[in-house]
């Protein structure tokens, strides 16, 4: 009787997080137009406790979109705007020698946007490797050493950065540590001509849609925790490691991954990917994962964790087509 009841008590929450979802869902529609799939993919992210990447041109409203979510899912929310000059200090924080009215010198911690819930590094492929890299501990551990003292961050803390193509002047690559703490890589594409009329009119009026929040901070954590009790079957969880194993170049994978890939993905992959599922399942109104959801989700999670080799890349071979096999091969 137990169980039966621990049962149907995880399928409630469940069914009460989705009603929730949607109603975040509703919210963001009314100010974001045409990008259901990255909407829906973010919001992945942020359920599943990760951060996301989200890449592509200037002016597809990737910034709108990480401003319509602090307001919708209730987080405090900073931007940094990435720049060629902007350093480790400007992001972290740093320390300054204050003179009191005893005549007294001391450091004080001036915090910087980094103790935020919501964080957007805003075209963060624009600022110097070091600088990028000052958020490397802060995405893996949620927290940050400065003056030998280690100070936490406020909880929950995801990172939504924005990246323009590598091919645009003025762009660093990220270093291959810091995409794998990308849970999600998120392309942003063109709108439909349809929805692209629906912003216009919707933009250019006298007034615009406002979001409203859905949720709180709170509320967030308590679903991400739903999440990870959220049951997987063994076909999923099968599917999961032949993807991420196969994507790796061995002797015994796929021609075009041993011929192509220079480095696959590693085990953080396969936990983004089981997180992932659970989070677009209930997302979509079911309470577990399919697996649908895997190949709905194996680009976002792998193309950022893969390189194509030198030869690859000369010979025009695509990571989309390796990763297309990829899933095929599950079938």
């Amino acid at each position: 009787m137990g169980e039966v009841a621990d049962s149907n008590s995880l399928m409630m929450e469940i069914e009460s997080l989705g009603a929730r979802l949607q109603k975040a869902r509703a919210s963001i529609g009314r100010v974001i137009f045409g990008q259901e799939e990255v909407v829906d993919q973010v919001l992945i992210t942020l359920l599943s406790g990760g951060h996301v990447l989200l890449v592509g041109v200037p002016g597809l409203g990737k910034t709108k979109l990480v401003q319509t979510l602090g307001t919708v899912m209730g987080l405090d929310e900073r931007r940094v705007q990435f720049t060629p000059d902007l350093m480790p200090a400007d992001i972290l924080g740093s320390e300054v020698l204050e003179e009191g009215a005893d005549g007294k010198r001391a450091f004080r911690f001036l915090p910087g946007p980094v103790f935020c819930q919501l964080l957007m590094a805003d075209e963060i492929n624009r600022a110097s490797p070091r600088t990028q890299s000052a958020l490397l501990q802060a995405m893996q551990e949620h927290k940050v050493a400065i003056g030998g003292q280690v100070m936490a961050l406020p909880e929950p803390f995801h990172v939504l950065a924005t990246q323009n193509p590598i091919e645009q002047e003025g762009t660093y690559p990220l270093p291959e540590a810091q995409l794998d703490r990308f849970l999600l890589e998120v392309e942003v594409d063109y709108p439909s001509e349809e929805a692209e009329r629906a912003m216009l009119l919707a933009t250019t009026g006298a007034s615009e849609a406002r979001a409203t929040p859905a949720m709180t901070a709170q509320e967030l954590i308590a679903a991400q925790q739903l999440i990870r009790r959220i049951p997987v079957g063994e076909q999923v969880v099968d599917a999961i490691m032949k993807l991420v194993r196969g994507a790796r170049p061995s002797a015994d994978g796929l021609p075009s991954v041993r011929e192509n890939l220079a480095w696959g993905p590693g085990p953080r992959a396969a936990q983004a990917l089981m997180l992932a599922t659970r989070a677009r399942a209930v997302l979509d109104g079911r309470l577990s994962p399919s697996l649908d959801d895997v190949l709905a989700l194996a680009a976002p999670v792998l193309r950022h964790r893969m390189a194509l080799s030198f030869a690859a890349r000369a010979d025009g071979v695509k990571l989309a087509d390796v990763i297309a096999e990829l899933k095929a091969s599950l079938g």
